[in-house]
């Protein structure tokens, strides 16, 4: 292989509710070549093999597209990766995580490449699956939590069907176990400020949960302007505002959330719920937006978007997708007894 040569890299899965941790698989995957190609499942293999998806497959192909470290999606791409899929997008190899993906027969989906030796491995990111934060959702539809001012009272009845030690829950969402460091943040974000002359735009709130709903809001922001600053909320805030076990994702999962988005430039971490004239000043902030969400009044009942109406720096946008938040938890409380068995079946082998 000469060294002026293209190394094309592919990598192929679910990415169910695509979080952090596909992100940073994709990331050190594109780290290992030139170009990542990524294969995205049907909803009717992943259903086949693994259980219901949360998220429909077109809504999963966008996601992925997101992705800062993506440049091309392979839609319907086959369960089992074989060499004449490598050939036919002239990939060189293939990577995956350091865990074990198998068919419905219990088949390794990756035994064709492996023995070819067109395989790669990185390594998993711990804390963090699909399957988690299913079973994070599906706490909504239990009464573990009585959140009073100084403790949080989680029932013992039930836990094992998260595979989770309630000693290490956080507060608000009751299982999440993800460990932050400066490296993964560092890792994540593009580390470049605005250039002189750009026009900066700023964004702010939960992003809990990161969907499509987050993404063509963004992709609209970053068409204000240059420069997309998100401004993202303690958890006690988002907590204030959202109310029962709310937020799903803590913040510093959040951060690493927002930061793989290709449209966003920079995050501010725990910002302040009013965006106030200091907030606009320190930022150098053209223009401030939101989308079509409720406005949430700050701790004395003002509007957190009074200082920039003031200075005609504000617009809302509507990227006409109402995905939400809630919706997403809907539907998993909707098939409930479906994800429960599947969080069951697959808790040893998340996707």
């Amino acid at each position: 292989m000469s060294d002026s040569k293209e190394i094309r890299v592919w990598c192929d899965g679910c990415y169910d509710m695509v979080h952090f941790g596909h992100a940073n698989s994709l990331r050190q995957a594109k780290a290992l070549g030139d170009r990542l190609i990524v294969g995205v499942h049907t909803d009717a293999d992943i259903t086949k093999h693994k259980g219901p998806p949360v998220f429909t497959e077109e809504e999963r192909y966008k996601m992925v597209r997101g992705i800062k470290w993506v440049d091309e999606v392979v839609e319907g791409a086959p369960y089992v990766t074989t060499l004449e899929t490598l050939d036919k997008y002239n990939c060189d190899f293939c990577v995956h995580g350091n865990d074990i993906t198998t068919t419905a027969d219990g088949v390794d989906t990756y035994h064709l490449v492996k023995g070819a030796g067109r395989y790669r491995e990185v390594q998993r990111t711990a804390g963090i699956s699909t399957t988690d934060l299913v079973g994070r959702m599906l706490l909504l539809t239990r009464q573990h939590f009585r959140q009073g001012a100084h403790e949080y009272e989680v029932e013992r009845e039930g836990s094992s069907t998260m595979g989770q030690d309630s000693l290490a829950r956080s507060p608000w969402t009751g299982c999440s176990q993800f460990l932050p460091t400066t490296q993964k943040i560092i890792q994540f974000s593009d580390g470049k400020p605005p250039k002189p002359g750009d026009r900066i735009v700023y964004v702010a709130g939960a992003f809990d949960l990161f969907h499509v709903g987050h993404l063509d809001f963004l992709e609209q922001a970053r068409a204000q302007g240059d420069y997309l600053i998100v401004g993202l909320h303690t958890d006690p805030v988002v907590n204030r505002y959202r109310g029962n076990n709310y937020p799903i994702m803590n913040l510093h999962e959040r951060v690493l959330s927002v930061l793989a988005c290709k449209y966003v430039s920079e995050v501010v971490i725990g910002a302040p719920l009013p965006v106030t004239n200091e907030l606009m000043e320190h930022f150098k902030v053209d223009i401030v937006c939101h989308g079509q969400t409720p406005v949430h009044p700050t701790d004395d009942d003002r509007d957190p978007y009074e200082v920039p109406k003031q200075l005609g720096k504000f617009k809302l946008l509507d990227s006409h997708n109402n995905m939400t938040t809630d919706k997403i938890v809907e539907r998993i409380i909707l098939h409930r007894l479906e994800y429960i068995a599947r969080n069951a079946a697959k808790h040893k082998s998340p996707c």
